[in-house]
């Protein structure tokens, strides 16, 4: 039989463990691995947002042109920067003319060599007329003395043959000068052609605008349409802004829009959706839309990035939630609905946001539905969950 002191001091020891594993379990349940995980929920409401769409955009130029040869040249000299500030008409480069020189005073000297064959033709038709009408006269004397009986009817068919002769020479005459008229026009024609190609080795500013990049320096060969400069319209900038396809479907011309240039954040430009492309990207699953800003402010450059803000037209009244509850689990888009003081998945269809952060639900969730917004930790299914009014711990 054990002694009475023994069963006391097993006894005090069973109770000392069974509060040792009591107060283990108590820490593990409250503050340890197995403790609740703090969450704050919001409930399902009915109200009508006032839908945006937030894109980053980056400035570009409406119109913008490209300055080059219209034929295989090599560049002579290049006369303007970039950043140059250009005004219509102005010469900004010139190509090597090559031989177009030479070809030019090859077709002077043949122009000249032409005006001298025209007036050696001219003096030919004369000559022919001349002679046409001296045979002419002989024939219709010749006709007379024929009817008088005084010479042969074979002197007469000689002065028949020297009026064709004579009229034939007067045609031959004739074609020469028109031949040589139309080879001095097929000149002329040429000549204006290698003028006109002589000048197109002066590159002249189509536009008044600013030189924004020298694509090709003096030496360099370029072919026909290749650029040797590139020109922009400072008064045609705009943004071309990017937006997520999946929340773009009430994007159109015409909506307002707020931009914030990177370089300055503390100043909202008002501007306006002009025209939405009709092509998006399939890469990255965005859709394009350029805005036109009412007054860029001065020093805006091409290629500065800037986040754009468009306000879609306002939305009928529907379930909204914080933007902040929707998660993705398994691929699925959905929230953690309290049911019962149990968790539950619920898929949900959304709709559009709203700039301060609230979103429509189509479908899942009825209105007084809790959910979940944030948690301390990642939940699961079976979660044991405390709500709390905030995660962030209190100061006293």
């Amino acid at each position: 039989m054990m002694p009475r002191r023994a069963l006391l001091r097993t006894t005090v020891l069973s109770l000392l463990g069974l509060l040792l594993v009591a107060a283990v379990v108590f820490i593990l349940r409250s503050t340890g691995p197995l403790a609740p995980v703090p969450v704050t929920v919001a409930t399902v409401s009915e109200d009508a947002l006032a839908p945006s769409l937030f894109g980053i955009g980056v400035v570009e130029a409406q119109r913008s042109y490209l300055i080059g040869p219209t034929g295989a040249s090599r560049v002579l000299r290049v006369l303007v920067d970039v950043g140059d500030r250009v005004e219509t008409g102005q010469l900004l480069a010139e190509m090597d003319p090559v031989d177009l020189g030479e070809r030019l005073r090859a077709l002077d000297a043949s122009l000249l060599r032409a005006v001298s064959m025209i007036a050696a033709a001219q003096a030919q038709e004369t000559d022919a007329q001349a002679r046409r009408g001296l045979s002419a006269t002989n024939q219709r004397r010749y006709a007379d003395l024929e009817r008088q009986g005084f010479i042969s009817a074979g002197a007469m068919d000689g002065k028949r043959q020297e009026f064709t002769s004579a009229e034939a020479g007067l045609r031959s005459s004739q074609a020469n000068l028109a031949a040589a008229q139309h080879d001095r026009e097929r000149l002329l024609a040429e000549r204006a052609a290698l003028v006109q190609q002589r000048g197109s080795t002066r590159l002249l500013a189509t536009q008044r605008g600013i030189v924004s990049s020298r694509e090709a320096e003096p030496g360099s060969t370029v072919v026909a349409g290749q650029a040797v400069l590139r020109l922009i319209d400072p008064d045609s900038l705009w943004l071309k802004a990017r937006f997520d396809q999946g929340r773009s479907g009430g994007l159109a011309a015409g909506l307002p829009a707020a931009v914030v240039l990177r370089s300055k954040v503390d100043r909202s430009l008002s501007g306006k959706v002009a025209r939405v492309e009709m092509q998006g990207d399939s890469v990255t699953e965005e859709r394009m839309a350029l805005i036109a800003i009412d007054a860029l402010p001065a020093g805006t450059v091409v290629g500065e990035l800037a986040e754009v803000t468009v306000t879609l037209p306002a939305a009928a009244p529907a379930l909204v939630l914080p933007n902040a509850a929707v998660r993705r689990v398994d691929g699925r888009l959905g929230v953690w609905r309290l049911h019962d003081g149990a968790l539950q998945f619920v898929e949900l269809r959304l709709g559009q946001t709203s700039q301060d952060g609230r979103v429509q639900i189509l479908d899942g969730l009825a209105a007084g539905d809790q959910v979940v917004v944030y948690s301390a930790k990642t939940l699961v299914a079976g979660s044991r969950i405390a709500v709390r009014k905030s995660l962030v711990a209190q100061t006293p």
